[in-house]
Parts: structure tokens; C-alpha cells; sequence
């Protein structure tokens, strides 16, 4: 993770930031998950999780050939007009360290309902009465909107910037996420 990439969300008045950075974030982890090695993290330097925004800026981390590699991709197809691409750089010296994963609400009250109707022998009253519909949680962080490939459904991805104290390599998911490997934040 020597050097980064950023992909800058421009306005437009005719769709929001955060529409436009979730369609860049789905091209992105289709290419990720189509030719990456799990070499591609990514974070969001603007993010402010008490509004809850991610920002304008889309922060890949990597290596220069990572990079080239990814850069050969067509990806960014119908893309172009609505970002600024930075130039590759190499991470600056004095820099703090994040940790960028998912979180998951358990917030689909229903399915909930039904794991542990199979799970403990539940009926349907017995399930409706011990999980109420007020068990339904919610989070308060930022989120980009994404689409199951698989499925076709809308679902939000929820991200959370951890701080953490020193540099952890490791690998990252199709979405540029890991729960234990480091960026450097600056």
C-alpha cells in the first residue's frame, strides 16, 4: 500500500454525489472482483460519519503495478464525465492508519424471525412475540447503495473508518474492504 489513487465525485445537477459515488463504487468492486488478488483497499478521506457522508473522494490504495493493472480495465466506462481522476502517487511519509469494513445491521426483522423459528423450533405467534418489530436496528453511518448482481436487490453498504495504531498488511474483499488490514490516512 505504497501508493494511492483518487477518484474525485464532480457535481451535476442532475443526480446527487451520493448516487454518483455509489455507481462508481459498483464499477469499482466489479473489476475488483473480476481480476483483483485482494491488492486494491479502498477508503473515503472525506468521510464524516457523524452526518452520516462519505464525501466526494474515493481513495484507492495499492501499488503502482496494481494500479497500471487496474487502469487497463475499461471499468470507468460512462463514468468519466462525472469524476476527476488524480494521478498515481506514492503515500506520503507521516501518516495515520484506518481500518475501512462493513458493518451489517441486523435490521431485516423478518429474516431475523425465521433463523430463529429454524434455529429454536419457534412457531410464527411464538417469534412475532419474542422479536418485535421494534427490535428492528438501524445505523447512523455513511452508506453507498448497491445492487446485488446476484439477487437484484437494493441494499445499503454501510462503511466505518476505524482508527487503528500502526500498519497491518493484509487482503482485501471485492469491495476494497478488509476487517483487519490497514490504509494509511492522511
Amino acid at each position: 500500500m505504497d501508493h494511492y489513487l483518487d477518484l474525485r465525485v464532480l457535481p451535476d445537477p442532475e443526480f446527487p454525489a451520493s448516487q454518483l459515488m455509489s455507481a462508481l463504487f459498483m464499477k469499482l468492486h466489479r473489476v475488483l472482483a473480476r481480476t483483483s488478488a485482494g491488492n486494491i483497499g479502498v477508503s473515503f478521506p472525506a468521510v464524516n460519519e457523524d452526518a452520516p457522508h462519505l464525501g466526494n473522494t474515493l481513495r484507492l490504495h495499492g501499488t503502482a503495478q496494481a494500479f497500471e493493472l487496474l487502469m487497463r480495465e475499461p471499468w470507468l466506462t460512462g463514468m468519466r464525465d462525472h469524476i476527476s481522476i488524480g494521478g498515481v502517487a506514492a503515500v506520503p511519509s507521516n501518516v495515520a492508519y484506518r481500518r475501512v469494513r462493513r458493518v451489517q445491521a441486523k435490521s431485516n426483522v423478518e429474516r431475523v424471525r425465521r433463523r430463529q423459528m429454524k434455529r429454536h423450533g419457534w412457531s410464527d405467534a411464538e417469534a412475532r412475540e419474542r422479536i418485535p418489530r421494534t427490535a428492528e436496528r438501524t445505523l447512523s453511518l455513511p452508506y453507498l447503495q448497491l445492487y446485488s448482481e446476484s439477487t437484484g436487490h437494493k441494499f445499503p453498504l454501510f462503511l466505518r473508518h476505524e482508527a487503528a495504531e500502526s500498519s497491518t498488511p493484509g487482503v482485501f474483499n471485492a469491495y476494497g474492504l478488509s476487517d483487519t488490514a490497514t490504509l494509511p490516512w492522511f
